[in-house]
């Protein structure tokens, strides 16, 4: 078990200036109050964002998100 949701980690990569895909998909994820912040299931979110992640240009920006989100779970 992860031990903190996609959100919750999603959230620690904000970056006000210069940010990459990865930080500008977080920046606007804050502004996103219906975003499914408890999930730690890549379809759920992944379903969600397809759906009403119209500030995500790609869904490989979320891929490569979920990749370093899964990276940054082996750390701990």
């Amino acid at each position: 078990m992860r031990s903190r949701s996609f959100y919750q980690w999603l959230m620690t990569q904000r970056k006000p200036e210069d940010a990459d895909e990865v930080q500008e998909f977080a920046n606007a994820a804050f502004y996103d109050t219906a975003f499914p912040k408890q999930s730690q299931d890549f379809d759920e979110v992944s379903k969600y964002l397809e759906e009403n992640g119209s500030y995500l240009m790609s869904m490989q920006i979320f891929d490569e998100a979920w990749r370093r989100f899964l990276a940054s779970e082996e750390e701990l």
